[in-house]
């Protein structure tokens, strides 16, 4: 099969095809430009605000970086403050100690602070001075800001020296939240709530709070002992039986008899 010849462009038709393409560019590029003058108003438009809020950004993460490296040595400078003034009482040296003690409870560092009010207080009780104490320990108690376990116990320790002065509805207002099974203070403050019982006239409810605590594994044995002799002086049984018939309606099975009987 024949090929047949292609016909050479005319002069014209050249001609209309090198002006379509000079036609095309000359639209590519104006739509380049275009293109470069819209970014460069938008640059010139928005190039402060951004800018202005990447430095915002950027100062705030590094504020939030610092703060909390500042936190954390400032944390560790008190936990070190705190074993020292610890070091201090062991060796004698209350007045040192105090001093060591009273910018750790001044500071805003709840944790801290409660730690530090509750050796302090700990320090006048150890020196006699029952009220003051009773005093720094209802302070910690009402603080809603110190963690609650620290609350907890300061509550336990203002009543543990103030009982014999304070009204049993008031020592057991405080002490009942304390009583669950299961919380850290179960067993001291039951203790205490149940021997308010008892100014109350209400043995019906401390024998079953003593049998509680006697029964409980994780209360100190010396406490367990105790909480058990004393349900027993109210008629109530808290020693756990060794062992129990499989059946408790059915009688024990006797033993069987021996050969020689």
């Amino acid at each position: 099969m024949a090929l047949r010849p292609t016909t050479p462009q005319t002069r014209a038709e050249q001609l209309a095809e090198r002006d379509a393409a000079s036609g095309d560019a000359f639209l590519r590029e104006v739509d380049d430009a275009l293109r470069e003058d819209t970014m460069l108003l938008a640059f010139k438009r928005y190039a402060k605000p951004v800018g202005a809020g990447l430095v915002v950004a950027l100062g705030a993460l590094g504020g939030y970086l610092w703060w909390g490296n500042h936190q954390q040595a400032q944390n560790a400078e008190r936990s070190e403050q705190l074993t020292i003034a610890l070091d201090q009482l062991e060796a004698g040296r209350i007045d040192l100690a105090n001093k060591t003690l009273d910018p750790i409870a001044a500071s805003s560092a709840t944790g801290s602070a409660a730690v530090a009010k509750l050796v302090e207080a700990g320090i006048l009780a150890q020196q006699g001075k029952t009220k003051d104490a009773a005093t720094r320990y209802a302070a910690v108690a009402a603080d809603s800001a110190s963690p609650k376990p620290y609350r907890d116990l300061a509550t336990l320790r203002q009543v543990a020296l103030s009982f014999d002065t304070m009204p049993a509805a008031e020592v057991v207002d405080k002490l009942k939240p304390l009583t669950v099974p299961g919380n850290a203070w179960f067993g001291s403050a039951g203790e205490l709530l149940g021997m308010a019982y008892l100014k109350q006239g209400r043995k019906e409810l401390a024998a079953p709070l003593f049998g509680a605590i006697a029964r409980d594994k994780d209360a100190p044995d010396s406490l367990r002992a105790r909480m058990r002799q004393m349900a027993g002086l109210l008629g109530f049984d808290a020693i756990d039986d060794i062992a129990k018939p499989a059946d408790e309606g059915t009688a024990p099975v006797a033993a069987p008899a021996t050969a020689g009987q």
